[in-house]
């Protein structure tokens, strides 16, 4: 299945059914009166949160989606049925733009969570309801009210507990198929990864969702290499795990580069807690590791770990490390909700 995290669609509720005029017409019954019904209400357009989605693939080739019209109302004051809905199904993380790109509309982060998008027009009212002491046999009936109709845009961003970044071949997809049952295309280039993945990483009895997108470059934020595009599927994440490549040509330069992308990009990702760790340590000797790591804790100003996911050195460190973060993250965001409930 492809991955698709962006997409532009049209939606339009459904119009309201029109009144009825109709008039009572019986054997022995001399005056009948006005009996027609009121028109149904249109369906709405609702969008929804499911699981066992992570794409937005489905709105690839259907980019139009309207909802049915009431029925209209029908003799002996019978009232029109209401329209269907029209809902649509899309992934946690989904966010709901206007047609500018900028304004939001809904952002679904939980499972079950619904959102009206576009409201049904309301039914005509029938001649039945316009009958009065002085006009008793009324002709006047309501057309329904026509539909909502207006573009989005949705745009996912996928709901991880920790992400990985790095510049391209620092060993991301490596180590995301190490430590989890996802298989991504792993290969001795650049740009292997060209969309983002998920992972569940098993330590100590606890599960994590971990996410790897894909390598930034210098000038990743002016679109350079994939761009920064893929940067915002890491917004979510209460931990960055930064991997850098023991084996480039200078640890701490290569750090540099990939802190100035996320400063450029914003949207706090700078300010997340961060895990700096020197990957594929097996392929570089004892001298040039030493090297690299001290090159790239000046960089960094913290003492970064050493792992390799070829040999499963520093593995189970940085997991741990991984969670440990996780939990002060959580731990920053409950404590003014819990101050909040205790003010008085």
């Amino acid at each position: 299945m492809k991955f698709l995290d962006q997409a532009k669609i049209y939606i339009r509720s459904g119009d309201g059914g029109a009144g009825c005029l109709s008039f009572r017409r019986e054997k022995f019954i001399e005056f009948g009166g006005p009996d027609g019904g009121d028109g149904g209400r249109g369906g709405d357009v609702v969008i929804e949160c499911v699981g066992g989605l992570n794409t937005l693939i489905d709105y690839r080739f259907q980019q139009h989606f309207k909802a049915k019209t009431g029925v209209h109302g029908m003799g002996q004051n019978r009232s029109g049925a209401r329209g269907a809905d029209a809902v649509l199904k899309v992934p946690a993380g989904t966010q709901v733009l206007d047609e500018d790109e900028e304004t939001l509309i809904a952002d679904l982060t939980e499972i079950g969570q619904r959102v009206t998008l576009a409201r049904g027009g309301n039914g005509g009212f029938g001649n039945a309801h316009f009958k009065t002491s002085t006009n008793q046999a009324p002709r006047r009936v309501n057309p329904g009210q026509e539909g909502q109709e207006r573009t989005i845009w949705l745009r996912l961003k996928l709901i991880a507990d920790a992400g990985l970044i790095g510049l391209p071949n620092a060993g991301k997809s490596t180590f995301l198929a190490t430590v989890s049952a996802a298989r991504p295309k792993i290969a001795d280039y650049p740009f292997t990864t060209l969309h983002p993945q998920l992972g569940v990483v098993a330590c100590d009895g606890r599960e994590f969702v971990l996410a790897d997108i894909p390598g930034l470059i210098e000038g990743a934020h002016e679109g350079i290499g994939l761009g920064d595009r893929f940067l915002g599927h890491v917004e979510r994440c209460r931990v960055l795990l930064h991997l850098v490549d023991a084996n480039t040509e200078h640890a701490g330069k290569a750090y540099k580069t990939v802190r100035r992308e996320l400063e450029a990009y914003g949207h706090g990702l700078a300010e997340k807690h961060e895990i700096v760790a020197l990957s594929k340590i097996d392929c570089v000797d004892a001298e040039t590791l030493k090297q690299q790591a001290m090159r790239l804790k000046r960089a960094a100003k913290r003492t970064p770990l050493r792992l390799s996911a070829a040999t499963n050195d520093g593995l189970t460190e940085a997991l741990r490390a991984i969670l440990k973060e996780i939990d002060a993250a959580n731990a920053e965001i409950a404590a003014p909700k819990q101050a909040a409930a205790w003010a008085p």
